[in-house]
């Protein structure tokens, strides 16, 4: 019996390179010829034309290619969650619709996954990006290393899930976070295949520096402790360069008879506790403000529509289960 090899692509604002991208996603039909091909594309609220090529593909060829619309964009981690949900392959590929990451690569995943992997990433070893783009998403990286001791340096956005692994990722609806780390923390350890990502051949990255900054501070109250136990590391310096200062000033005037001026004294007190004080309870704003979006139970995505092949029954079966976990509408 032949199985299906699903990949999800999230697409926002990759207008100039869908050709390219469907040319080559779509030649893995030729390279894994005992496999369904199942694309499964997520529209991220995209601006332009973008809705309206991927629909001609996707009438193009309708038994290859399933389009799952959202209603505007949530982002790429509720995006690529839709395609996970949607997707129905035994196992599924993830990958990013501007292809820096070669997806010929997935060829060699799926020969992984026959021998029993659960989890293939590939694993960085080079970036084409300008220096500063390679920094600041290193810094990013760096912080998902204080989570998970074993992930990879560069990170990663490229990977293949055994439907076991999808079925884990589907039974989390958190927001405010990273798909790749959720994957991550389920445990399953990762087959790494090396890969050198290259630079986009068409369009502009939109992963730009104040969304690495939000991806940073989610990941940290996420994944990590370290933003609240800073709070408690800085009450504890704070006491001690306290106790310090009380230490001087008494042994100044034991010895010299003498003090600093206490309006210097209380000044540098007053805006080192004012600063302390501010700083913490901005940590815990950023808690608060997770905590009330996990109480509002609002959805990752809402799904306006999905575009697919005409289903038999028991397919029809299985789009309904997933149409009521997600509130969509198949087309």
């Amino acid at each position: 019996m032949r199985q299906t090899f699903s990949i999800v692509v999230p697409v926002f604002q990759n207008e100039e390179s869908l050709d390219e991208t469907f040319s080559r996603l779509l030649s893995l039909r030729s390279q894994l010829a005992n496999y369904d091909l199942e694309l499964v594309l997520v529209d991220d609220g995209c601006p332009g034309r973008s809705f309206e090529i991927l629909s001609a593909y996707a009438k193009r060829y309708p038994n290859t290619i399933k389009l799952v619309k959202l209603t505007r964009n949530f982002g790429q981690t509720a995006a690529t969650q839709a395609g996970l949900q949607h997707a129905t392959g035994a196992c599924v590929g993830i990958i990013s619709a501007d292809l820096q990451e070669p997806c010929e690569l997935f060829v060699d995943m799926v020969h992984e996954w026959e021998k029993g992997a659960k989890f293939v990433i590939g694993e960085r070893r080079s970036r084409a990006e300008g220096w500063w783009h390679r920094k600041t998403s290193g810094i990013y990286w760096r912080v998902a290393g204080r989570a998970f001791p074993e992930f990879p340096a560069m990170g990663y956005d490229f990977c293949l899930l055994d439907k076991q692994v999808v079925e884990g990722v589907n039974q989390i609806n958190e927001k405010n976070s990273s798909i790749f780390l959720l994957i991550y923390w389920l445990g399953y350890e990762p087959v790494r295949i090396p890969v050198d990502r290259g630079l986009r051949t068409a369009g502009h990255s939109q992963w730009n520096l104040w969304k690495k900054v939000g991806f940073t501070v989610d990941t940290l109250i996420g994944f990590t402790y370290v933003p609240a136990r800073l709070i408690t590391i800085l009450g504890f310096a704070a006491a001690a360069l306290c106790m310090l200062h009380l230490l001087v000033m008494l042994a100044m005037w034991f010895f010299f008879g003498t003090a600093p001026p206490g309006w210097m004294t209380l000044v540098g007190l007053l805006a080192l506790f004012g600063s302390i004080i501010l700083f913490s309870l901005g940590i815990i704003s950023e808690y608060l403000l997770r905590i009330l979006d996990e109480t509002r139970k609002r959805p990752p995505y809402v799904v306006e529509r999905v575009v697919h092949r005409v289903l038999d029954q028991d397919d029809k079966n299985t789009s309904s289960a997933s149409q009521s976990r997600s509130g969509g509408k198949t087309a």
